[in-house]
């Protein structure tokens, strides 16, 4: 579904009058937003004490998911009272926002602030349209990770895996210890994570770029059936889909710090989540780049959007709220707690755990390549990653009908 649909179905009923009335007020926002497990929550609350102890109102409004994120914006556009600021992934099919006109540009703040500056050109790419920003960039996350319960791998005698061939068979010794191999939440996207970390293993960076690019004529390269084929092998080791379908990543991710489970791949949020949980790196789990991915930092951009508002009062504040985002003290607080890299470049990276670390470096050297979700156009995204789920879900999907599914999904958008 585009962007432009969604934003325009009224999906809901009006919001809350009492939030209406909190953005009325001078200083105050109306903020949506799907930061909701518990260790987003409290990076959050980085932000949202700056904002209320510099005497502004902050008007919560927080949504279960992306998709709900964007069905309350879609409500709010269509009843004329959009909201003040939106949560937003920064990724190609954001572009849409800018070109139909209904975000604010935040030049005011980039400017104030020399963002162009202190932001890695990779970031300041994806927050512009036509050479001004429309976006306040909040951290970097990098999907490519892979988390080990440390309690099962020293109970099995196993390492950190270094390649594939250690991932299955870590997974085969984890299973017949009685344990969950592979840790998975309920949502499709968490499938697509594991494939793009066997995609970029089989393809190479080159043709990992050209598929996220669009290029439907690598979806037929016999390497992409391979990998196709180890994601079903991997599907085995994980819970059938009624089993996960309730649960969410943050699920997923516990189960690795109580030692429920062996492995998860999953964004560097996960450590946030793990921290936040009590957790410790090294003790209770391990970090490490997916094999195969060493070279690459799958690069996810969250940020901020503003949309054009009838309240006059409205803009200033917005402004406000972009260059607070930025402020170098909230950045690394905010990182810290989420588990994520900031957006600046001329922060201190003192204070990092290894992990955080490993991320900085790959930054420095230049390693980012986009994530494949931040990389596709959204309907093009979806279609991708709602075909992979379904291919992991279902055994009885044959490997080239997946393969030509995907591949029209890219032809035909």
């Amino acid at each position: 579904m585009k962007v432009k649909t969604v934003l325009f179905a009224a999906a809901l009923t009006l919001a809350n009058p009492l939030n209406v009335a909190a953005a009325d007020s001078s200083g105050a926002v109306d903020v949506v937003h799907f930061w909701v497990s518990k260790s987003e929550s409290q990076a959050l609350d980085v932000f949202r004490q700056a904002w209320t102890k510099a005497g502004n109102q902050w008007a919560d409004l927080p949504a279960d998911n992306k998709v709900a994120v964007q069905r309350v914006v879609s409500d709010r556009v269509a009843n004329g009272y959009a909201p003040a600021v939106m949560q937003w992934n920064a990724n190609e099919g954001s572009r849409e926002l800018p070109e139909m006109g209904i975000v604010l540009d935040i030049e005011e703040a980039a400017k104030a602030d020399r963002w162009r500056d202190v932001l890695p050109a990779t970031v300041l790419d994806r927050i512009s349209y036509k050479g001004k920003i429309y976006f306040a960039p909040t951290n970097i996350h990098a999907e490519n990770w892979l988390w080990t319960s440390e309690a099962i791998f020293l109970k099995a005698g196993l390492s950190a895996p270094r390649s594939w061939d250690d991932i299955f068979a870590a997974a085969e010794r984890i299973k017949a210890e009685g344990r969950l191999p592979i840790a998975l939440g309920g949502g499709n996207w968490e499938i697509s994570i594991i494939f793009n970390n066997i995609m970029h293993y089989k393809l190479g960076s080159e043709g990992y770029i050209r598929l996220i690019s669009g290029d439907a004529t690598v979806v037929q390269d016999p390497r992409m059936a391979e990998a196709l084929g180890m994601l079903r092998r991997l599907s085995r080791y994980a819970e059938p889909g009624a089993v996960r379908a309730p649960k969410t990543w943050a699920d997923a991710t516990e189960a690795i710090g109580r030692g429920e489970a062996g492995m998860q791949f999953m964004g560097d949020w996960a450590k946030g989540e793990l921290v936040a949980r009590g957790y410790a790196v090294d003790r209770d789990f391990g970090c490490s780049l997916v094999p195969g991915t060493e070279i690459a930092y799958f690069m996810v951009i969250d940020a901020f959007a503003f949309p054009i508002t009838n309240r006059p009062d409205a803009a200033a504040a917005q402004q406000a709220f972009a260059r607070m985002l930025l402020n170098r003290d909230n950045q690394v607080a905010f990182s810290r707690i989420k588990g994520s890299l900031p957006v600046r470049t001329d922060v201190d990276p003192s204070g990092l755990d290894r992990c955080g670390r490993l991320g900085l470096e790959m930054i420095a050297e230049k390693s980012g390549v986009s994530a494949q979700s931040m990389a596709m156009p959204t309907q093009m995204s979806d279609g991708f990653i709602a075909v992979l789920a379904e291919f992991f879900n279902d055994q009885s999907m044959s490997v080239e009908t997946a393969q030509r599914r995907l591949y029209e999904v890219l032809q035909h958008n």
